[in-house]
């Protein structure tokens, strides 16, 4: 496994195939690979944290429940020396929880001399990455100020449960499997943490399709095992997502608090009408005939275009968009839904939607470990902790021309 001077490596790579719009990268095969390991002899601790989209691939991939996958990837991961197995679900509800406050803020403090609006989210790594490269500062001010459920599993990982451990941050060696070769990036991105004693907070992202197919070549004897939790009161917690066709969600849980929040409207069931094409949807809170909220969700590149064109020319008409790289959402991440020659898996990538859409629904403000961790790690929901660990800032980049680039 490999640290974050040979991810650089791994990702300088950039391609575009014809018929895919999704950012790729080209990665060597972990099992081909002969280069210089990373030495992890200064760390203590070997912590794996597992991103919800990448357990419908495993499911698929060896046959079994989403339960099973997550016990038969925990355990394999253990018997090559991995000392502790987390899913990411849980700093997805912080990522979630953030980006609701925020929106509501920006909705109040919105105005044509101060525009706050839309908000577009940024738990994509590849959308932030062409937001601060490209498009540059008309575009910044708007992206969603909380970190996405990898940096906060970071924060998580390094600090919270270091403190538990009694560990210092860079005594835990954190991987990350995802779907997406861009967390890579994104585990770069991050930089030296001062809250984290100048270490990152993932320190290694290995796709699914890398962890599969060091499964498939290992001959190690595994035996299933639970997924560890960050509290010691809790053995194993239920498998769960959030309300998101293929992403963490974060359009569905923000309309529907937006609507109590500003307007006093429940919402239980989200219409999601699909436009322009199958990967952009509107998402609208009427009453009395009158829009109160619209929400869109903008995934694959081309989409992503068009908002960028409608939004620089003022005829954007939405206050919110969840924004995706991937055509068809985080499932269809390069690193886990594509064949050998590079194409999208459709057969896969179905198969995989139908197994995450059965994974239970379970609403970030129902987690009463979420709301412990707000007192107990970061001193209240509204404290100046949240605001340094659970919040980031972005800069615009001049472009270079770099391979590093991403060119659209």
């Amino acid at each position: 496994m490999k640290c974050e001077h040979c991810t650089r490596k791994e990702c300088s790579k950039k391609s575009k195939t014809d018929d895919q719009e999704n950012v790729s990268v080209d990665v060597p095969s972990p099992a081909q690979e002969n280069e210089e390991r990373c030495d992890t002899s200064k760390h203590k601790v070997l912590v794996v944290s597992v991103c919800p989209q990448s357990l419908p691939y495993f499911a698929a991939k060896f046959n079994l429940s989403v339960t099973d996958a997550s016990r038969r990837l925990c355990g394999f991961l253990k018997s090559l020396g991995v000392h502790y197995v987390f899913d990411t679900t849980i700093a997805a509800d912080f990522s979630i929880l953030e980006s609701q406050k925020e929106f509501v803020r920006r909705y109040h403090q919105h105005s044509e001399e101060q525009r706050e609006l839309p908000m577009l989210t940024s738990a994509c790594p590849g959308w932030v990455r062409y937001a601060e490269r490209v498009l540059g500062r008309p575009i910044i001010p708007y992206l969603c100020t909380a970190k996405s459920p990898q940096q906060v599993m970071g924060s998580l990982v390094k600090d919270y449960f270091a403190r538990q451990q009694s560990l210092a941050p860079e005594k835990i060696f954190h991987i990350v499997v995802a779907p997406c070769y861009d967390k890579k990036l994104e585990a770069l991105r991050e930089g030296l943490s001062p809250t984290l004693n100048g270490a990152r907070g993932t320190d290694c992202v290995l796709t699914s399709g890398e962890i599969a197919q060091i499964m498939e070549q290992s001959d190690l004897s595994v035996k299933d095992i639970a997924v560890d939790t960050l509290f010691g009161d809790v053995k194993e917690m239920a498998v769960r997502r959030h309300d998101g066709v293929s992403s963490d969600g974060h359009l569905a849980h923000v309309f529907r608090h937006a609507a109590k929040e500003l307007f006093g409207e429940h919402v239980e069931e989200i219409t999601y009408r699909a436009l322009r094409n199958k990967d952009f949807h509107e998402v609208t809170l009427e009453k009395n005939g009158e829009v109160l909220l619209r929400f869109a969700a903008a995934y694959g590149f081309r989409n992503i275009q068009n908002m960028i064109m409608k939004l620089k020319k003022g005829k954007f008409p939405y206050h919110f968009v969840e924004v995706l790289a991937c055509p068809r959402g985080c499932l269809n991440g390069r690193g886990q839904a594509q064949t050998e020659d590079g194409h999208t898996d459709r057969a896969l990538l179905q198969q995989m939607e139908g197994i995450y859409s059965g994974i239970p629904v379970w609403p970030p403000e129902s987690s009463t470990h979420v709301q412990e961790l707000y007192q107990e790690w970061l001193e209240g929901t509204e404290s100046p902790k949240v605001q340094e660990v659970l919040h980031t800032s972005y800069q615009s980049l001049e472009p270079c021309t770099d391979s590093l680039d991403i060119k659209w």
